[in-house]
């Protein structure tokens, strides 16, 4: 029973020490070990006899394998190997031990040795809770500074240009956010200057813009979504205009590597919007081949044609959609030609069939004429003075309120003394509103506002579990659900002490849930899980996948987005993640899917036939696409992808200097299945292999992009593989099944993978118990989400926390 191999870093622990930990005698100094040395003498563990009969030929006393000794191990729970014990079990969990090849205990065995053993931990853990300690000092990741600004000011910001990504660990970005380098400082600097000026709406000494382009790979042949019905391609731009003024909207087109419009052989009719309303037309007329040609109202070269593409309009501050489409040309016209892809954007392997945008140019504002009343002035000025004896006061009230929501918590005079200190100064040389500019600058730069800090409370001892303050759950409830800072009804609960009451928690767990910001658990939470967040960094080879374009990419995302986000608000078992009779598709998705009779850019839900190809996040192309290579599907990294985020059991690195598996170093005619078999064959390779490749066959009906085959290039597709405790499966229903046999592997994976998430901290063996304590309650709800969700806010590591 070799269990030296261990998951993940946080659950690494030598097995030399654990040797150590599982001989030390019972004695223990928790009252768990008084209690049970009190209880009557009971039958031996089933336990004990499971370990005598099925692992103890590996681990025994000669010599035992990973150096662990179960002959002489002590199954008593203790401080010293609890992390052992747990371990134990997350092997024997996943039915990983003993290894197929060894003899099998029943699966009634397996029932009963794990009941023994996790009852006997959690009791431990009940009554000697190790909650963990999340970081003092938490930055607020990229996504939860942009979510903070909108809840805070009311203003939607895209700050991908204004901080750098933040770097994951444990799957999420937001576990190694601890340190603010002085380049970074700056950034955060440069940042709540221009948000500040954006929100004030604060007078601009030049006229200032921003350019919006599309993806090259963008096919923009078929409506846009948002764009009205009979336009095609373009884009629909939403911009935050500062001030009421006249702004200069530019567009450029798209030009092919000779610098020539592409798809521009007739004239076109484009219209320029704002908020879907039309505010100007061009006619668009491709060059003059002759000077001479008379009449011609053209230009003479390609660099002119889109010169005229300019308006200057009057515009209201605040928030607003700026689009460019072009009039489609009836369908009739394209009726004889041949369309046998759906990509057009490559000069040679696709050509644009008409112009595309290249990008949109926004600049200004004009004699602005004032600053508006926008969301974000509103949320601002929570009082305008009416005259100069008036304004200390205002100020006050205003950076009282924005320091409150900002901080997360009360505030106090001291508090607010430095910002007030900055408007004091800033009013000395201009207006009441450029000095509150100032005054909301400090404030966004304030380490309260940046930083998650926990810090301990005075009095208690090192190592001693504590319940953290209604103020900093409120914190942790609010970032879990909304990736944002709570809103005014959860800062309420918490600053009167109500919030820990198990009523007002779960009701306002609830309540946030309803909420549309909770549509972050999909985004932040899901899209990290998931691998979403990879698709924009995945480029199928163009020569083996020429129907590929970023039109799709975005349709994969999309179709998983609003599916899990159907669980969450249709509050669905999470199990239908897995297998499910619906999915959510597009024209050009079902096109793709080979689905018929789904028509336009509108997104909608469809009810699958019996027997569909698709469904369940296994069959969704964003899945698929993730977890290939760019020229062919790789079972490895789909098997890997699925131990990982599915089975909460993923492989060890690969050992050092292991070549990969080249193309060209076997046959053309092998199959994916004979190519990986010289893997298997090396010693070094078997151990990791003969886990992954069999859930990745599994898979191989689906190619790199996500459609269903029968064959490939060595001909008909074998999809027959396995799971790691033995069982045979074929093709991706199998596996479904296969899954769904044990939902507690899954639901279990998906609590950790949730849990990780919420504190922002790997777990530990010692969140065993708070995880199984999740995965109970979940299914006595039928695994509904929101019970997931529950049990982990109510949940001792959620709740609490363990001083330094």
């Amino acid at each position: 029973m070799a269990l030296g191999s261990s998951t993940k870093v946080r659950w690494t622990v030598p097995w030399t020490a654990c040797l150590a930990a599982l001989l030390l005698p019972g004695a223990s100094s928790s009252q768990a070990d008084d209690d049970h040395r009190s209880q009557p003498p009971r039958a031996p563990w089933p336990v004990s006899r499971f370990l005598e009969t099925h692992c103890q030929n590996c681990h025994g006393r000669d010599d035992p394998a990973a150096g662990l000794d179960l002959a002489s191990a002590t199954t008593k729970v203790s401080r010293e190997n609890v992390v052992c014990w747990e371990q134990v079990v997350r092997k024997l969990r996943a039915r990983q031990m003993p290894p197929p090849s060894e003899a099998r205990p029943s699966e009634s065995a397996y029932v009963d040795v794990l009941r023994d053993l996790e009852s006997r931990l959690d009791r431990f853990a009940a009554a000697d809770p190790r909650p963990g300690r999340t970081a003092t000092f938490r930055r607020l990741t990229r996504t939860e500074y942009q979510n903070a600004i909108r809840d805070l000011l009311g203003l939607e910001v895209d700050v991908r240009m204004l901080l750098p990504a933040d770097e994951a660990s444990h799957g999420f970005d937001n576990v190694t956010v601890g340190e603010l380098s002085p380049t970074l400082l700056n950034r955060y600097v440069t940042a709540a200057r221009k948000i500040s000026r954006l929100a004030v709406g604060g007078v601009q000494h030049s006229p200032s813009g921003k350019t919006i382009r599309i993806r090259p790979d963008v096919t923009q042949e078929e409506h846009v979504a948002g764009l009205p019905l009979g336009t095609r391609g373009g884009a629909l731009v939403p911009y935050t205009f500062p001030r009421d003024g006249e702004y200069e909207i530019r567009i450029r087109l798209a030009r092919d590597r000779n610098e020539h419009v592409e798809g521009l052989h007739e004239p076109h009719e484009m219209e320029l919007l704002l908020d879907r309303r039309a505010i100007q037309r061009f006619t668009i007329q491709p060059p003059r081949r002759k000077a001479a040609e008379a009449g011609y109202g053209g230009q003479t070269s390609h660099a002119d044609v889109d010169r005229h593409l300019l308006a200057r309009v009057k515009v209201t501050a605040g928030r607003h959609e700026v689009g460019a489409t072009f009039l489609k040309n009836p369908s009739s016209l394209l009726e004889t030609r041949r369309q046998p892809l759906n990509v057009h954007f490559n000069m040679y392997r696709h050509p644009r069939l008409g112009p595309a945008v290249f990008q949109v140019s926004i600049v200004g504002p004009f004699n602005a004429t004032g600053a508006g009343d926008t969301p974000s002035r509103q949320r601002v000025f929570v009082c305008q003075p009416t005259t100069v004896a008036e304004e200390q006061q205002c100020a006050e009230r205003i950076v009282t309120s924005l320091l409150r929501r900002a901080c997360r918590q009360p505030v106090t005079a001291d508090d607010i003394a430095q910002p007030l200190a900055v408007y004091r100064e800033s009013r000395k040389e201009g207006s009441f509103e450029d000095a509150i500019e100032m005054a909301l600058s400090a404030v966004l730069v304030n380490p309260r506002f940046l930083f998650r800090i926990e810090r301990d409370p005075a009095g208690v001892a090192p190592g001693v579990a504590y319940r953290v303050s209604d103020v900093e759950l409120a914190s942790r409830l609010s970032f879990f659900l909304w990736s944002s800072i709570p809103d005014e009804e959860l800062l309420s609960l918490a600053e009167q002490g109500k919030l820990r009451q198990p009523a007002i928690l779960e009701q306002q767990t609830r309540r946030m849930l309803l909420d549309k910001r909770s549509g972050s658990l999909v985004r932040n939470f899901a899209g990290q899980w998931l691998y979403l967040r990879n698709l924009d960094a995945i480029t199928p080879d163009a020569r083996r996948f020429p129907d590929f374009d970023d039109n799709l990419r975005q349709a994969f995302r999309e179709e998983t987005e609003r599916f899990v986000e159907s669980v969450l608000r249709e509050d669905r078992s999470v199990l239908d993640l897995l297998k499910a009779d619906y999915t959510y598709l597009n024209e050009r998705l079902a096109r793709h899917y080979g689905i018929p009779h789904v028509y336009g850019s509108r997104f909608r839900r469809v009810n699958l036939e019996p027997g569909s190809r698709r469904g369940g996040l296994l069959r969704q192309g964003s899945i698929l696409t993730v977890t290939s290579y760019a020229t062919r599907t790789s079972l490895v990294v789909r098997g890997a992808w699925i131990l990982e985020n599915l089975l909460g059991t993923p492989p060890p690195p690969p050992p050092a200097n292991v070549p990969a598996l080249a193309d060209n170093t076997v046959a053309a005619n092998l199959s994916v299945r004979q190519r990986l078999a010289q893997h298997r064959a090396d010693p070094n390779c078997a151990g990791c292999h003969d886990v992954v490749d069999p859930i990745g066959f599994a898979l191989e009906n689906f190619d790199a992009v996500g459609r269903w085959r029968e064959r490939d290039e060595s001909g008909l597709i074998d999809a027959r593989g396995g799971l790691p405790d033995g069982r045979q499966i074929k093709g991706v229903a199998g596996l479904e099944e296969g899954l769904l046999d044990r939902p507690e592997l899954f639901v279990g994976t998906m609590s950790e993978k949730l849990l990780t998430y919420a504190l922002g901290r790997g777990l530990e063996p010692t969140d065993g118990p708070a995880i199984r304590a999740v995965v109970r309650a979940a299914q006595a709800d039928d695994f509904r989400l929101s019970s997931l969700i529950l049990a982990i806010v109510k949940s001792t590591p959620f709740q609490m926390r363990t001083a330094q």
